[in-house]
């Protein structure tokens, strides 16, 4: 059987890339992370009007109606320029989640306003993968208490997805909650701390007594978050390839070394299958659904790994220029380190994984 993209989806890769190779330059990222810029609003407008807000919004909703794999698509796109602008929570999670449990006057409220970029929607569902002692969040009476960390898109968000500790979800506005953004290693991406004290919170219904929307949305998350990293860590080796082209040591450029030639071909041995890996992974969540949790799990776990060994190597290639600012990799670099531990470590998610083929004794939290 052979696999590959659609001729609409190479459109869609070639249109996304192309638009984000002009409006998104290395420039753009520089500025906006050293002014602490994590939703570029003109960025996120071009994307909106190329449909990418709302394309796994259904057309009748005000969408375009694709699939996990086109989203996939987009994620490594945008991964591929490190692109300061919300998708995975907002564009993907977000809707995931109203789809998979929300009634029909959520969807209708929602939905549309998320595909034409209107409404920014950040995830708070990190305290349900690697729950703090003595942290949690729970809901009484259509209130939620606690505080959520690392919420993904939290900063720039006009309402939150929040999973409580028994893993039913929330939309929560966020004109009055407290939230503080946090500074980690990868300033093109915005996360906050949380506190709800008694915020209001609406129940997605379909999510009471079950965590099958919740597990649906971290899944979607993870394979996104895999897809970025395919593309940051693919921008790194085309850049060292590039860079040993035209570096020259002893008359010579560095790429006829046999080392560096070495160092370039393990990188992209180790990155090429990772791509089917990806793809396959988007396309299971809805046509090969036995196989959609598991192979989210591992994609986000080797992708990590493997993005890691890139980036590094990648660095290497590039010898001390590799560390200055002036070739902005450190952009990547830490993109890639954030990836790593957004939604779960490769240890903890591959824990998940041998759970689900009941390698080890899970729990009743696990879903």
């Amino acid at each position: 059987m052979e696999f590959g993209l659609s001729e609409e989806q190479r459109m869609l890769q070639e249109s996304v890339a192309g638009y984000l190779s002009s409006s998104c330059p290395l420039e753009r990222v520089r500025e906006a992370a050293e002014a602490g810029v994590t939703h570029d609003s003109e960025l996120a407008v071009g994307l909106a009007q190329l449909g990418v807000q709302g394309i796994l919004v259904p057309e009748d909703l005000g969408g375009v109606g694709m699939g996990y794999l086109e989203a996939a698509l987009v994620s490594e796109a945008l991964g591929s320029v490190a692109a300061p602008v919300g998708f995975v929570a907002s564009a993907v999670m977000a809707p995931v989640a109203l789809m998979a449990a929300g009634s029909d006057d959520q969807r209708e409220q929602w939905l549309p306003a998320i595909a034409s970029g209107e409404t920014n929607v950040g995830v708070a569902v990190t305290e349900r993968i690697g729950i703090r002692e003595g942290s949690g969040i729970s809901c009484r009476d259509g209130r939620l208490q606690g505080k959520a960390m690392f919420v993904l898109e939290g900063p720039d968000a006009d309402v939150l997805l929040v999973a409580d500790e028994s893993g039913v979800l929330y939309l929560v506005q966020t004109a009055n909650l407290d939230i503080t953004k946090l500074k980690t290693i990868d300033r093109t991406r915005g996360v906050a701390e949380v506190n709800f004290d008694g915020a209001d919170a609406d129940l997605l219904p379909g999510s009471a007594g079950n965590t099958d929307a919740l597990q649906r949305v971290i899944d979607a998350g993870r394979v996104m978050i895999g897809a970025d990293t395919l593309g940051a860590a693919q921008k790194m080796l085309d850049d060292a390839v590039a860079y040993a082209k035209e570096r020259t040591q002893f008359n010579r450029v560095i790429g006829s070394f046999q080392a560096v030639k070495h160092m370039c071909a393990e990188m992209a041995a180790e990155l090429e299958p990772c791509r089917s890996m990806v793809w396959y992974a988007a396309h299971a969540m809805t046509a090969v659904p036995e196989d959609a949790r598991l192979m989210a799990c591992h994609t986000k776990a080797h992708l990590a790994e493997t993005a890691k060994f890139v980036a590094r190597t990648a660095t290497e290639v590039h010898g001390g220029m590799g560390m200055t600012d002036l070739l902005g990799l450190h952009y990547w670099f830490k993109r890639i380190g954030f990836n790593r531990q957004i939604f779960g470590t490769p240890e903890i998610v591959r824990e998940e994984a041998a759970r689900i083929q009941n390698w080890v004794r899970g729990t009743a939290a696990d879903g």
